[in-house]
């Protein structure tokens, strides 16, 4: 009989854990990666942006899939929505 007691703490304290590991770990990255996929979403012509390989550019055409930048005056490279990081300056 003793046995339940501290089985029923065991699995209050699992639960609780788990509570502690959501809120901490997995409910900021959530928010984080939504936030990121409406920026990714409202990108503009001239938004200065950031990739994921720490190219700056600027925003030269919006695809559906696909975004081209201006990296300088004459370099133009196409990267995948995907890859865009950071939105450094907002079209005005």
């Amino acid at each position: 009989m003793q046995a339940q007691p501290n089985m029923l703490a065991f699995i209050v304290q699992l639960i609780l854990i788990g509570g502690i590991v959501y809120f901490i770990v997995f409910r900021p990255e959530s928010k984080r990666k939504k936030e990121l996929q409406e920026m990714i979403k409202n990108l503009k012509k001239n938004d200065e942006v950031v990739t994921a390989s720490g190219i700056h550019g600027v925003v030269v055409n919006v695809k559906e899939k696909t975004v081209i930048l201006r990296l300088d005056e004459n370099c133009r490279v196409e990267f995948d929505k995907d890859a865009i990081l950071v939105v450094t300056k907002k079209a005005e």
